[in-house]
Formats: C-alpha cells, structure tokens, sequence
C-alpha cells in the first residue's frame, strides 16, 4: 500500500511545480510560466519531417517559456538588434482579401531603417508572381525576390536535389507555376478537379510509374480521385517521395472565419499511405535554411513575425530568431498563457503596427 501513497504524493508535486504564472502590473503584462524539469520534454516534444526521417525540435527541452509584452523601449531594442524581419502574411499582413490596419507605415518604417523585408507564407494556392499581385492590390511594394511561399519551397526542395521524374499535385496553380519555374514535370493539380471515380465492379485506376513526389498543398478541390492517385504513387512507385507544403490545421481564406487547411488534405495521404511526409513549409526548417543561405544572413540578426505559435514562433524559436507574435491573427492571448501551450514567443502585442513606436521614439 505504501508504494501507490508515493506515487501519488510524487505526482501531486509534479503538478504543483509544472506551471508558475507570474503577475505582473498592467502596464507591464506578460505571460510567464516555469516548466518543471521533469516535464520538460514530455511537454514540448515535437517531430517534425524535413527529409524523409522525423527528428525531434531543437527546442525540445526549454528550462523557461517566457512571453513578454512588446513595449517601446524593448521594441527599440529588438529592432536595433534586427537586420532582417522575416514575416507571415495571413493574419500579420493582411486577413483574407483585407489589409490589417497601420501595415503599410510599419513597413515604410522599417525600410527607411535600412531592414531587409521577407515575406513568408505556408499558402501554397499562389506563387510568387501571384502574390506580388495580392501585395500590389492591397497597396504594398513587394518585390517576388521578398516573397517565399510553400508553393515555391515545394519547387525549391526538389530542385535541391536534382529532381528529374514527374511531381503529381495534389494543389492549385500556385505550386505548377512554382515548378514549371525550375523545369519540373508535373501531373495533376487543377486538371484533376473535376474527375469522379465510379467505383464501379471491377474498376482499377491506372497512375503514371514515373512520378516520383507527390506533392500536397492546399486544395479547393481536392476529390476522392486525387486522393487515390496520391495514394497509388506514393504506395506503388518506388522511392516516391511524399512532401506537404505544410500541416496548418486551419487557414484564413476570407476575414470572416478560418478555414480547414492544408493539413486536412495531408491527413487524408497520410492516412491512406502511412507515411509522414517531407515538410518544405514553417515550422520545418528548409524555407529558413533556403533564405538565409540566398541573402548571407545571419540568424541571430533575424525576427520572425507570425500569428500562430505552433508554426510561426516554433519556426523562428528552432531556427535560432527572435520571435515576435502579433495577436491579430489564429493565436489570442488566452491560448498564449494556456497552461497547455509550451511554444512562447521573444515578445508578443497586438499588432504589426505596434512597432510604429520606434519611429515615435526616434523623433
């Protein structure tokens, strides 16, 4: 009897030491919490899939998760310490079609600074050539050199590797114009939207023996043939590598609400495959890795801007950047300071535009 007493007694100070929330003054607000060491990597675990092996986060193990609140003089010292700003767009630039409020000044700002501007997305449904003509309608100059999207990381990572058999997509025209981009053969994608499988006695779906990745982005119209196409590729062709542009659970398609996302559509591979898949977009560490070898940066003179914890923060926290969450976008205060969220960004406020105050302080 004395044993169960033990161990219960152990864990009942185990859950009493896990989390510490610290308190303090209004003005000064942050969001603190001390997790215990015997939890530590229990609690933040994660696997991500970069090349076909999973691999544990480097942030694995965190001793401390601290957000604190952006205010004016830690803004001026993050942006004195920054010479890249790399920033995702759905949620920090614009929400749906709807550019955020005070965007375009904190980006003037910025540049007049001298910063170097980096725009990256896990939306694979445009490339980069389309997305300069999202930023040009709402009203910004971004140059397709500024802009990486999973679409392009997609194209990116097989052309790393010398890639030279047929890509079927499981996406729309953002990722074929990605990888028609760098001479890529592909199959699928919008051609196969509107294709039906009967199911009819007897029936048997032929597929192409030469595709070699099977590419999954987000799909408007994804159907039950495109999903047994991918199956059979990954199943039936040997070597086919399986890549998703990324594993977001949801997406803001329009201002209005979110929107399943990408990892629907891998769930549905995975699921009928029982393969992980190679991941290109945030949090994996392949777009990071691409940018900063392409403009020589260094990575702790980088900060990474998001919406979301689980890709944004982890992105920038396992790439060795400075983190910053704005609150405008999936993440809200209250699943930051969650005693069940473990990812805590350098800094944390409401907007993009909050950084408007280093101008102020300047003056």
């Amino acid at each position: 009897d004395a044993f169960p007493a033990r161990l219960f007694d152990r864990r009942a100070r185990l859950r009493a030491r896990t989390f510490d929330f610290l308190t303090e003054p209004s003005s000064r607000m942050s969001c603190a919490r001390t997790i215990a060491p015997h939890a530590r990597v229990a609690a933040h675990a994660r696997r991500h899939t970069t090349s076909g092996k999973s691999t544990m986060s480097r942030s694995a193990v965190v001793p401390r998760a601290k957000a604190n609140r952006l205010q004016e003089k830690s803004a001026q010292e993050l942006v004195d310490a920054t010479e890249t700003f790399i920033f995702d767009c759905d949620g920090v630039i614009w929400k749906g079609d709807s550019l955020i409020e005070g965007v375009p000044e904190t980006l003037d700002l910025l540049r007049s600074m001298g910063k170097r501007l980096i725009f990256v997305t896990n939306n694979s449904t445009k490339s980069r050539a389309g997305y300069t003509k999202k930023f040009e309608s709402l009203g910004l100059k971004v140059n397709a050199e500024e802009i990486f999207s999973s679409s392009f990381a997609a194209a990116a990572y097989l052309e790393s590797i010398d890639f030279k058999k047929k890509a079927y997509v499981v996406g729309e025209t953002g990722i074929l114009e990605e990888l028609d981009g760098v001479g890529i053969k592909h199959i699928g994608g919008e051609s196969d939207a509107g294709k039906q499988v009967t199911l009819a006695s007897g029936e048997l779906m032929h597929h192409d023996e030469d595709v070699g990745a099977v590419i999954v982005g987000f799909d408007r119209n994804i159907n039950y043939y495109k999903i047994q196409y991918a199956t059979l590729c990954i199943r039936e062709n040997p070597g086919c590598m399986f890549i998703a542009t990324n594993t977001d659970a949801v997406t803001h398609l329009t201002d209005a609400q979110e929107w399943a996302g990408n990892g629907s559509m891998v769930g549905a591979i995975k699921g009928s495959t029982k393969r992980e898949p190679i991941v290109v977009g945030k949090p994996a560490a392949f777009m990071l890795d691409y940018i900063a070898n392409k403009f020589q940066i260094r990575k702790d003179q980088i900060t990474m801007v998001g919406d979301r914890l689980d890709t944004d923060i982890l992105f920038g926290n396992d790439g060795g950047l400075n983190t910053m969450l704005v609150l405008s976008g999936v993440t809200t205060k209250d699943m930051l300071c969650s005693d069940d969220n473990t990812i805590a960004p350098t800094y944390y406020t409401d907007k993009l535009a909050d950084l408007l105050c280093v101008g102020k302080v300047a003056a």
